[in-house]
């Protein structure tokens, strides 16, 4: 059984910084794509950010220049360092995970601001 299961939400003030990390569990090896949607009150899920298992990125243009994800091939885990963060960055965050098929986490939620 695989699991994706993300950490890291947490409530900051604009201009702060946080990373989230996601790790996926079981009997897996050699994912595909890994990388992070969010999904803010009222809209729909977004792209923001993937990453190949060669390790190249991609971004949504909002997050360029202030959000980096990494991965770590060996312990299945990708990781997302959101700098500069904004109100607008406020949503819940979920992890997914390429393998045949997508694999979702449950998501956490990233408050910026009061």
């Amino acid at each position: 059984q695989v699991q994706v299961v993300e950490s890291g939400g947490d409530v900051v003030q604009p201009g702060e910084s946080l990373k989230l990390s996601c790790v996926v569990l079981g009997s897996i090896f050699s994912i595909g794509d890994m990388g992070w949607f969010r999904q803010a009150p009222g809209n729909e899920r977004q792209l923001v950010a993937s990453i190949t298992n060669r390790g190249t990125p991609t971004y949504v243009d909002s997050v360029k220049g202030r959000f980096t994800i990494s991965r770590d091939n060996v312990e299945n885990t990708v990781y997302l360092q959101m700098d500069e963060l904004t109100p607008d960055d406020t949503a819940v965050y979920y992890c997914y995970a390429e393998w045949g098929r997508t694999y979702w986490g449950k998501g956490t939620l990233v408050t910026v601001g009061s």
